[in-house]
C-alpha cells in the first residue's frame, strides 16, 4: 500500500493512523484501485489543459501548472 493513500485514509477519518492491515485484501484492492482512478483522472485533467489551445501572448510554463489545478477542481466539484 502506497503511504499516502493510507495518510488519505486517515485525513478522512476511515480509519485510524497505520491501521491499514485491519482491512482484508479485497477491501484493500478496492481502495487501491480507487485512488489509482482518481489519479488518472488527474492525470487527464492535466492532458486536457496541455492539449487546449493557447493564446500566443499566455507564457504556458508559468500558467500551467495553475490551470491544471483549476481544471482538476473544476473537474471533481472541489473548492478550496
Amino acid at each position: 500500500m502506497n503511504d499516502r493513500i493510507e495518510n488519505c485514509l486517515y485525513q478522512a477519518g476511515l480509519t485510524a493512523q497505520g491501521c491499514w492491515d485491519e482491512f482484508d485484501d479485497y477491501a484493500r484492492q478496492g481502495i487501491e484501485k480507487f485512488a489509482e482512478l482518481i489519479v488518472q483522472e488527474c492525470i487527464g485533467c492535466c492532458e486536457q489543459v496541455i492539449s487546449d489551445p493557447v493564446p500566443k501572448s499566455v507564457d504556458t510554463w508559468l500558467n500551467g501548472g495553475s490551470q491544471c489545478i483549476g481544471q482538476i477542481k473544476e473537474h471533481f466539484g472541489v473548492e478550496e
